[in-house]
């Protein structure tokens, strides 16, 4: 099987990058990082902690660390005590606060595959969903994993796997940290897993509303905003447009850190419809109704209970009594404990996924497994436990930025001893000074440009910084800016109510997206408009979507009768030319250059303009040949899925 490393992948990109960090034969990193006015850098790194870099006479830091186990850890560089992404690693940690790039080490053996590489195997499908969540009163995000035979059979149905990130995680963590996809694709290849569809929600859809500068990290169960979407929006969405199986045997919810708390409380309540449960460095509630004190009937209704966590992780003495309370209770567990991988990790959340999806679905492999299960250790009373003071230094008061006033867009970064902070807009002909308080807060207010879309970032003391405030990154090749994008924007899809959605799907072996819009529920089948989006200059597949919003603009445009059916992509469409589908009358690909235009808010005006156009034209109809378009377009809704070079 030959591996190869998404860094690999991306060498064989139209990319002029530095691949950074510099993995070395002996198992030592070196990490590079160019500044000529810093006066300190150091590199902090999950295997090495923080160390000080050495400069050169051209202004290029270096250091070397290690050796390191082979695995992935987030690390960014402080430039003068500000915490900086490393501008020239394609890869990075998305998450609603801290800004990490990734580093990706792999096996100094040839022959070796870690469970998370890239190899040259059949890969499933990664696709963004966005629905309207009742619980919140707002559009909601998921992320989907669909299995490669998914796109091949179209009768066939799937289990469903629930996967939620940790605190502060968005919901592509799992799926660009924890590498799922990456690790079905090779447990599939070689046999040791089920096929499975597997989910990723966003464990905090309350932030998706207005900030709020008194909120804190969700940490209650049961009745929260999370559990009732997952339950009564999400997974009605899931089972409506995915060939899902809809029973209790079928489905299974894991998660890491609070993700590993939510799916426990949520399958632990609804054991009707969850069989299969796992938590990944966490624990849950002790206090579930008709649960723990009726033993019997709850381990009749759990094929697989499993948790793991590592002894060094800070929350390690809360999971392990949790462990040992459902021994008391005689409640069956499967428990695995690491010692090897930094405590509260990503790297443990990767094993633990690795070790567990080849029980799922699989009732032999849990069952041996749950007959394993050894008790909880003993406890020691050294023990690690998540205290209040914990959880207050973990996460502490939150700073909003950017904020949406009637009085203009406010933008606040912290920087104490910093001497001049700047606010940096793609919009805005020069920079734009920020002003200090006595708390160390910088603060500066746009009062025009409230419903543009641009990129940002702020220039402390001469240093670009992305703001550690704001979730949404530009998914840039080089320096990756936020994205300020007001929520009350008309294509913005917070303001979107409850409307069809479509997809965004990512082909990573051919670095495409496809979007496809929801389709009319009645009337002539209509062949849907193809647009070419071409990525600008140091712009990425991803671009057009994440920060174009590309998609929210089809759906409202849509939604309001202004526009046809469309797809969208950043393909080359070269296959199209190739293919001998007949030429249809009124039938072309339109294409939308990013590079026409100088700003993010040019390009989807001139976006929604060519849709405005569109929806004044006749439409063409569905060709009468060869039973129409088979694989279809985008994925899994509308055309069925798989169109391009499936």
């Amino acid at each position: 099987m030959k591996r190869r490393t998404l860094l690999s992948l991306l060498a064989l990109l139209p990319m002029a990058m530095v691949a950074q960090p510099r993995c070395n034969a002996d198992g030592t990193v070196t990490f590079q990082y160019k500044n000529e006015t810093a006066k300190q850098v150091q590199v902090d790194v999950q295997f090495a902690g923080r160390k000080d870099m050495a400069r050169g006479a051209d202004g290029l830091w270096t250091v070397t660390l290690g050796p390191a186990a082979p695995d992935m850890y987030p690390y960014c560089f402080i430039v003068d005590g500000i915490s900086v992404m490393d501008p020239e690693n394609p890869q990075y940690f998305p998450n609603e606060g801290f800004k990490n790039s990734l580093l990706e080490i792999s096996a100094r053996d040839k022959d070796q595959v870690l469970p998370h590489d890239i190899t040259n195997v059949a890969h499933g499908r990664v696709e963004y969903v966005n629905y309207y969540s009742k619980t919140i009163g707002a559009t909601n995000h998921a992320v989907v994993y669909l299995p490669p035979e998914y796109m091949r059979d179209y009768q066939k149905r799937y289990p469903v796997f629930y996967l939620i990130s940790g605190t502060t995680d968005t919901e592509e963590v799992y799926y660009k940290v924890g590498r799922v996809n990456y690790i079905m694709d090779n447990l599939l290849a070689a046999g040791k897993a089920k096929e499975m569809i597997v989910v990723m929600p966003y464990g905090n859809p309350m932030k998706l509303k207005k900030p709020d500068s008194s909120a804190a990290p969700q940490t209650r169960f049961g009745g929260d905003p999370f559990s009732k979407d997952l339950i009564n929006d999400l997974m009605p969405y899931i089972e409506q447009n995915y060939r899902t199986k809809n029973d209790r045997d079928s489905r299974a919810i894991g998660g890491f850190s609070r993700g590993g708390n939510q799916a426990l409380f949520n399958g632990l309540s609804n054991l009707d419809k969850f069989s299969y449960l796992c938590s990944y460095s966490s624990f849950t509630s002790t206090d579930i109704p008709n649960v723990y004190d009726q033993a019997e009937d709850t381990n009749k209704k759990i094929r697989l209970f499993w948790l793991g966590v590592g002894t060094d992780d800070f929350l390690y003495g809360n999971a392990r009594d949790y462990m040992e309370f459902l021994d008391k209770k005689g409640i069956r567990s499967v428990k695995e404990f690491t010692t090897d991988k930094f405590g509260h990790t990503w790297m443990n959340a990767k094993y633990f996924l690795s070790k567990t999806l080849p029980l799922l679905f699989n009732k032999k492999a849990a069952e041996n497994a749950m007959k394993n299960g050894q008790p909880a250790p003993a406890k020691t009373g050294q023990e690690q436990q998540f205290t209040p003071g914990v959880m207050a230094r973990l996460f502490p008061k939150p700073i909003i930025s950017p904020e949406y006033t009637e009085q203009g867009i406010v933008f606040r970064f912290k920087a104490p001893e910093a001497q001049k902070v700047e606010l940096e807009c793609e919009i805005l002909p020069e920079n734009v000074a920020m002003q200090r308080d006595s708390s160390g807060v910088w603060s500066t207010t746009l009062t025009d440009y409230l419903f543009e879309t641009f990129k940002y970032c702020f220039v402390v003391d001469g240093t670009r910084v992305a703001d550690p405030s704001n979730m949404y990154l530009s998914p840039d090749k080089g320096f990756k800016y936020s994205i300020c994008d007001n929520p009350a924007s008309p294509f913005n899809f917070a303001s979107q109510e409850d409307i069809a959605h479509g997809r965004v799907a990512y082909e990573l072996d051919r670095n495409e997206a496809w979007y496809t819009s929801a389709m009319p529920q009645q009337g002539g089948m209509m062949m849907p408009v193809m647009i070419q989006l071409i990525p600008g200059e140091g712009d990425t597949m991803e671009s057009w979507f994440k920060v174009g919003g590309a998609d929210a603009i089809v759906d409202r445009l849509l939604a309001d009768g202004k526009t046809k059916p469309c797809i969208l992509t950043t393909s080359s469409l070269d296959f199209m030319q190739n293919s001998g589908m007949p030429q249809m009358p009124g039938f072309k690909v339109r294409t939308l250059r990013a590079d026409d235009y100088p700003t993010w808010s040019q390009r989807r005006r001139a976006l929604a303009k060519m849709l405005l156009a569109i929806g004044k034209e006749p439409a063409p109809q569905m060709p009468a040949f060869g039973g129409g378009f088979g694989g279809g377009f985008g994925g899994g809704g509308g055309f069925g899925g798989g169109f391009p070079g499936e």
